[in-house]
Order: structure tokens, then sequence, then C-alpha cells
């Protein structure tokens, strides 16, 4: 439809690993730095990239970096590293409905 956004998927997924990505579900919708594009987020490496990327970095971007390097460690979850994404998308106002 006209004027809907457009999409970026970070991959598939059925959970679990699978050729060492990490893959969470349900997925993560957050803004980019181009309005029109939505990054639909279904992975923890895919969050990792996109916390690399921005310029505020919070209590709560913090949070989320130390999840992943805790899912490096086998010490959290896929699930635990998606949580504490989508918590520092919305403190930082990027977080997006999947509508």
């Amino acid at each position: 439809m006209a004027g809907d956004p457009t999409v970026l998927n970070s991959g598939e997924n059925g959970g679990g690993t699978l050729m060492g990505i990490h893959w969470f579900h349900p997925p993560v919708y957050i803004g980019t730095d181009r309005p029109e594009f939505t990054y639909v987020c279904t992975n923890v490496e895919g969050a990792a990239a996109e916390l690399m990327k921005w310029t505020k970095r919070g209590p709560k971007w913090k949070e989320a970096i130390e999840a992943c390097v805790a899912l490096i460690k086998g010490e959290r979850t896929p699930d635990d590293v998606r949580k504490a994404f989508e918590a520092a998308a919305e403190k930082e106002g990027l977080l997006r409905s999947s509508d």
C-alpha cells in the first residue's frame, strides 16, 4: 500500500541457533536513520549490530550490550537479549509497532 513504511528484515527465524545466528521471536521493530524504513530484528547478531550504530548510549543501551556479551559467554538466552534490546529501543524512542 502506498505510504506504508518499507520494512527491512534481519532474516526468517524458527527460534534457536542456526549457522551461528541466535534467533529470537517475536521480532523487534525499530526505526532507523531513514524515517521511511523500519528494521525488523529477529536475531541477537542483528540487535548487536543495530546497538553499535546508536549515538545515544544510556543505561538501557548498556544493559542490552551486556546481554549480548553474556549470551556469547553462555550466561543469557536469545530471548533475554530480545527483551533488553526492545527496552533499549523503547527508551530511545526507536521502538516501532509491528502493524
